[in-house]
């Protein structure tokens, strides 16, 4: 499989101070048609994340509504997302939509980290905190640093993958930061996999983020952000689950820099989705997000 990259869809410009920069993480609601709402995390002048919202034609990538003020805003100090909401996807148990998200804490003194919580996503499309305080937080497990969380309803329950991080330096000026796996029968408790759900080497893939799973020919698939700890930026890597056996890492899925432009530094942050019997990904290029987020398909064999 490989993907083609068809541009860049969208550059942040709200004159908002809460989304003064980035369109990071974006996840997209189908509106109907070939409409969708995409949310992002825009930031402040202090890199505090809160939520945005732009309006898409996906097929012709055209903007259809910009919305200047934020959809959601990060906590008040001494909240969990005090420093910030970083969007992960959206899962539903009943009638009630959620989105996850990564809140981020920077305690005076301390290195910053991170737990999961999750927003209640309305039918008018706002969103309020469902929780005060996190759906997954530090625990002996995962005690450092959690992150960027996407969780599909499967068969028996909720299945989730997330980040948790394992060192802040291995040595190579890179943090150990690795994707882990968690199950609900109810989407709301939690019982966590001890291990890392997807294979990870200290100088080729030690930084993971932002899952995005999806069912693709009886397999699950898996994109996520990578960094290899040799120096280079973000890339998309993939990795595949057949049978519901073990992941493996499947570079041919992979999705790398252009040559030049808007994605040319870096490429993260993917979000993965079927439309019009294509599967799409948005993600974001340079600057984790400063450059706004584009747009590739999936050509498969």
């Amino acid at each position: 499989m490989k993907w083609t990259k068809l541009g860049r869809v969208y550059t942040p410009r709200s004159q908002h101070p809460k989304l003064a920069t980035h369109a990071s993480n974006p996840l997209a609601i189908p509106l109907g048609g070939d409409s969708f709402a995409v949310f992002f995390s825009g930031r402040d002048e202090q890199n505090r994340s809160s939520v945005g919202r732009v309006d898409i034609d996906i097929v012709n990538r055209r903007v259809l509504a910009e919305y200047d003020q934020p959809v959601f805003v990060h906590g008040d100090p001494g909240t969990f997302y005090e420093a910030g909401v970083s969007i992960g996807n959206c899962y539903a148990v009943g009638d009630t939509r959620y989105v996850l998200f990564m809140g981020w804490q920077a305690p005076a003194g301390e290195h910053w980290r991170g737990e999961i919580g999750r927003l209640r996503l309305e039918h008018d499309l706002t969103m309020s905190l469902a929780d005060s305080t996190p759906l997954l937080g530090l625990t002996d497990d995962d005690p450092i640093s959690l992150s960027y969380p996407w969780v599909r309803d499967g068969a028996d329950g909720f299945e989730m993958w997330y980040g948790s991080t394992l060192s802040w330096d291995a040595g190579n000026d890179e943090m150990i930061h690795i994707i882990k796996y968690a199950w609900s029968p109810d989407g709301v408790a939690w019982q966590r996999a001890a291990g890392p759900a997807v294979p990870w080497q200290i100088g080729e893939a030690q930084a993971f983020s932002r899952p995005a799973v999806l069912e693709l020919g009886g397999a699950l698939h898996m994109w996520f952000s990578y960094r290899s700890g040799s120096g280079e930026t973000y890339r998309i890597g993939h990795a595949v689950s057949e049978d519901a056996g073990p992941w493996r890492r499947d570079p041919a899925g992979d999705l790398g820099v252009s040559e030049t432009g808007w994605d040319a530094d870096m490429v993260e942050y993917p979000f993965v989705f079927s439309h019009q019997n294509q599967i799409l990904m948005l993600y974001n290029g340079n600057g984790y997000g400063e450059s706004g987020f584009g747009m590739a398909v999936l050509e498969r064999p």
